[in-house]
């Protein structure tokens, strides 16, 4: 199975099916506005009627699949990062062509216990949301700050191939994107750069080469592609001057030298469990914050296993405001990872299969099936800020309050993280550092 790549920014969806020709590939930021791109008769709804019930079961079923998803990938050989949110969004909008018994796996495999009809006004809703927030502080934000989210989403299908207009209106409504005319059979490769291209605009050139060579075949119809990407300044930053070699110790006992941030003197969220200290790092927007995990020595596979929607909820219900002295490295890190396999043990494995698989909500080819679901992850975590983007493509086709003394909090040792839109709970980014 190819792989999945995980990057902070962007989400890619690519669906897979027997159909006709294809014209020379457009440059993907023109595309917009050419013969190329196919606008439904509809445009985003701005306002969707989603209620306030609606909207937290879906960041509650969303984290339900984040912690579902981790669980199938964590591992303590090497770091991790990925965006639970855009895998999500990208496979519901694969979803919005599933029919039967393929729709229904799909809804246990993705955790969503709403109603299909309500999932994809929800995750418009849910958007709007969280992109809205990014303005809030930006009177707060002075020379070298910076504060910056970006969601999109895209489509891209094969020339002459049937797509059926309810699936293409449920994407314009409330995805907000059209259909960008390539040609899969003449000129896969060229369909490949122009999809990459757009990831790397779209995420400021964070995701690179999110579907690998021989990904998409003459047999590829269709690829759903969403794109994240955040860069955000620290509230609180670290003391650029203050930051010196320190000690990090490893899971296996041995120790590595890193560069170790200090922030002193700051009233952050915080709060100590029986077997872990974790805290709350907001930024310039505080509607978004990275909260942090650290076991104790020798505890961390027990936290791991702990992790959950609830367990996060626990944390934050017990969170009060400290003073803190903080120290924790620097990190800069990419995971890949290839998600058929994973979504198969969720229950999906229906999706994936030609002879199973009902995607007639998309096309009437009997046939069509995923092929591949690829994520690639960043994350850059420095004195400053965060940068962090994520990319998944799904291909479908056919078958061929603060004390008198600060707590002082060294993180020296391997941790958990968590990347929040906080009104939501909606957890865009997550993973773990096991080696900075």
């Amino acid at each position: 199975m190819k792989h999945l790549l995980i990057l902070f920014t962007c989400l890619a969806i690519l669906l897979t099916t027997a159909c006709q020709v294809l014209p020379e590939t457009p440059d993907p930021k023109e595309i917009e506005t050419s013969d190329a791109f196919l606008a439904s008769g509809l445009q985003r709804e701005m306002d969707p009627n989603v209620g306030e019930n609606q909207l937290k079961q879906l960041a509650v079923d969303n984290s339900n699949f984040a912690f579902a998803f981790y669980e199938q990938i964590r591992t303590q050989d090497e770091n991790i990062i990925f965006s639970p949110f855009s895998l999500s969004l990208a496979l519901s909008m694969a979803l919005a062509g599933a029919q039967t018994s393929t729709q229904q796996a799909m809804l246990e495999a993705l955790q969503f216990s709403l109603e299909e009809d309500d999932i994809h006004p929800a995750f418009n809703a849910l958007m709007l949301a969280i992109e809205a927030s990014q303005a809030d502080d930006e009177g707060d934000i002075s020379e070298g700050e910076y504060f910056q989210l970006n969601i999109a989403n895209s489509i891209w299908g094969q020339d002459g191939f049937d797509f059926k207009k309810p699936f293409l209106d449920t994407l314009a409504v409330n995805y907000g994107t059209g259909l960008f005319i390539v040609d899969y059979i003449l000129d896969p490769e060229s369909a490949r750069l122009a999809i990459n291209e757009w990831v790397e605009y779209e995420t400021e050139d964070k995701i690179q080469d999110l579907i690998p060579q021989n990904a998409l075949t003459p047999l590829t119809r269709l690829v759903l592609v969403n794109a994240i990407y955040f860069n955000g300044s620290w509230r609180f930053p670290f003391d650029l001057n203050a930051t010196s070699p320190g000690t990090f110790n490893t899971l296996d006992g041995s120790q590595l030298n890193v560069d170790m941030m200090k922030l002193y003197g700051e009233n952050l969220l915080y709060t100590q469990g029986t077997d872990f200290e974790a805290l709350r790092l907001p930024y310039l927007s505080r509607d978004f914050a990275m909260t942090v995990i650290v076991p104790d020595a020798g505890a961390f596979e027990d936290v791991e296993v702990a992790l959950s929607t609830s367990f996060i909820s626990d944390l934050t219900d017990m969170m009060r405001s400290e003073l803190i002295n903080l120290e924790m490295p620097k990190f800069d890190f990419e995971t890949e990872i290839n998600a058929n396999d994973i979504l198969i043990s969720l229950g999906m494995e229906e999706a994936f299969d030609p002879d199973l698989s009902d995607f007639t909500g998309i096309a009437d080819v009997d046939d069509l099936h995923i092929s591949d679901v690829l994520q690639k992850a960043t994350i850059t975590v420095d004195e400053e800020g965060t940068e962090a983007a994520a990319a998944t493509a799904v291909i479908i086709g056919v078958e061929s309050m603060p004390m008198d003394d600060p707590i002082s909090l060294i993180i020296d040792r391997p941790f958990f993280f968590l990347i929040q839109h906080i009104p939501t709970d909606t957890i865009l980014f997550m993973g773990h550092v096991i080696q900075p």
